[in-house]
């Protein structure tokens, strides 16, 4: 029973000879989905012997979904292009020990990094993400960031994903400001409407909660940096959406 690597892209020259290579020691095929990198990411991509697949951009769920037909097999091993396999979950995977059940996806614990530091804090560690599924009963959701599995019987399993997305706090802050206008986007969507009390009382409540309750406060600078960008995450969400309400 063969398994299929599925990743998306854009602009991902320094991770994608990586992650391919990593993919490669469990997946007999990888399958690229690129929305038109303007970097060498395609070049590389297929001299490793991946196939490249090239779509403009539909959003997170949708972009995975739209790369499901290109694979061959039913066990999808679905990354992101800065996550690789640690060595438990490739013992996992190459003993065949997901097919031990009846189950459809397969959660597994993130090591989230900053540079070459482990955030084991602020409710970073464990992360869960479920990045293997069979796409006969599991797949992507449609939301367009952050998008989850819809399975019909997961189980979380304490093997691990090194996730290595951030050089510096300017990244991280970045990608959470990108992340807040599309969230603010998909919830206005959705129909969610809320007051101008709510940016304020859950950036304050997520700062909360990743400073004193998920140990930031035992980790020094680091620690109430991570909180401060947490709550600023949660701050512009619904900042942004306020001003759709307005704008619409």
């Amino acid at each position: 029973m063969g398994i299929s690597g599925l990743v998306i892209t854009f602009n991902e020259e320094k991770n994608i000879g990586k992650c391919i290579d990593a993919l490669f020691k469990v997946c007999d095929e990888v399958i690229i989905v690129d929305s038109f990198s303007k970097d060498r990411t395609v070049e590389i991509a297929k001299e490793k012997g991946a196939q490249v697949i090239q779509q403009a951009f539909l959003g997170d769920g949708p972009q995975r979904t739209h790369g499901l037909p290109f694979c061959k097999n039913d066990w999808i091993l679905n990354l992101d292009a800065d996550e690789f396999l640690d060595k438990d979950a490739e013992d996992f995977i190459l003993k065949k020990k997901y097919l031990e059940g009846n189950h459809d996806a397969l959660s597994f614990r993130v090591k989230n990094f900053l540079a070459d530091k482990l955030i084991d804090f602020s409710g970073w560690y464990p992360d869960h993400k479920v990045r293997f599924f069979n796409k006969q009963t599991a797949h992507p959701s449609e939301s367009k960031v952050h998008q989850k599995i819809v399975a019909q019987n997961e189980k979380k399993v304490a093997v691990h994903i090194l996730h290595y997305g951030w050089d510096s706090f300017d990244q991280i802050i970045a990608k959470k400001n990108q992340y807040s206008g599309w969230h603010a986007q998909q919830l206005y969507d959705q129909g969610k409407r809320i007051n101008a009390f709510k940016p304020v009382l859950n950036g304050t409540v997520a700062f909360v909660r990743c400073y004193f309750f998920k140990k930031g406060i035992f980790n020094g600078l680091d620690g109430l940096s991570i909180a401060m960008i947490q709550a600023f995450f949660s701050y512009m969400k619904y900042a942004k959406l306020i001003k759709l309400q307005k704008k619409k």
